[in-house]
């Protein structure tokens, strides 16, 4: 197979061959990738995976308990009423979504968001959602790995939900995801012990600072590549990118409206002070065009 076959020749493809290159002459435990998952490693719009996930959980909720539907947070999301979500705000929105899942096992959770991921089919594209991953992405990931790197997800999206398809859609072991985790509860269930999910967060959503403060206390090991696409991965690049030679932090630049999308990522917990792209400029990072970078987007 050839290197980076889905990578057209130019200066990003050149900026990942060269470091790619430099890298073999550190130490393999010096070897560390992380990457971001949404928009980053698979399609982030028109709506967030684990959003969609979530937003079926409650529709079939509701046809066990029509009840719920009259809740505030349930009947904006059941009715697509943006204007409302917005009034209500994300972190209220979250935690009523986190509250559907309580009282489930990991497995029980685990087997859910594999149930939907081969069943369900991405709205806007009709694809299955397993294709909605990026072509490119997958052998950057197998080109870091035939370069000796240890490579980890690092996510704002719950912990537990890419968990459950990292192995895979990436081939990235579950216990090398580092994402936003939620509080679990030790109980006696079924004559044994268990442990269920809370409808709590546990500590902060990993975004901005955060994820490289995760990195640390998950990981314990510094990233000389980093990969994101939005201003929730900006401290984790800027971390991986000073650490020094060699090092890489990419930027994916989502401008492809006719085979993705075209939009400017922007961070979901903070406003942020200047587009992405312009933090990248600014700082040397390597951006990677959609549409003039990557011949494909997503597998055949």
């Amino acid at each position: 197979m050839a290197f980076l076959p889905s990578w057209r020749p130019g200066a990003a493809r050149e900026a990942i061959t060269s470091f790619l290159d430099e890298s073999l002459a550190l130490p393999p435990d010096q070897r560390v990738a992380v990457l971001d998952n949404d928009g980053t490693l698979w399609c982030e719009k028109p709506n967030y995976i684990q959003y969609d996930f979530l937003v079926r959980t409650l529709h079939a909720a509701v046809e066990h308990d029509a009840a719920l539907g009259d809740r505030t947070e349930y009947r904006a999301l059941l009715d697509g009423d943006r204007a409302a979500l917005g009034e209500l705000g994300l972190q209220r929105i979250a935690l009523a979504l986190l509250e559907l899942c309580a009282g489930w096992t990991p497995d029980e959770f685990a087997e859910r968001v594999r149930d939907f991921m081969a069943a369900e089919k991405h709205p806007g594209r009709g694809a299955p959602y397993p294709k909605m991953v990026y072509q490119p992405m997958l052998e950057l990931l197998e080109a870091l790995r035939g370069h000796g790197f240890d490579v980890f997800i690092v996510t704002g999206g719950g912990t537990e939900f890419v968990r459950a398809v990292s192995r895979d859609l990436y081939g990235v072991r579950p216990d090398d995801v580092v994402g936003t985790l939620v509080e679990y509860h030790y109980e006696q269930h079924g004559g044994g012990p268990a442990l269920v999910r809370t409808a709590q967060a546990q500590g902060e959503v990993n975004e901005g600072w955060a994820k490289v403060e995760h990195i640390q206390t998950q990981l314990g090991r510094r990233p000389i590549f980093a990969a994101g696409n939005s201003a929730g991965d900006r401290e984790m690049l800027e971390y991986a990118r000073a650490a020094g030679m060699p090092s890489l932090a990419v930027l994916i630049d989502h401008d492809d409206a006719e085979r993705e999308y075209a939009y400017a990522s922007a961070a979901v917990t903070f406003r942020d002070t200047e587009p992405i792209t312009a933090t990248a400029g600014r700082l040397g990072w390597s951006v990677v065009s959609m549409r003039d970078d990557w011949s494909v987007i997503f597998p055949a």
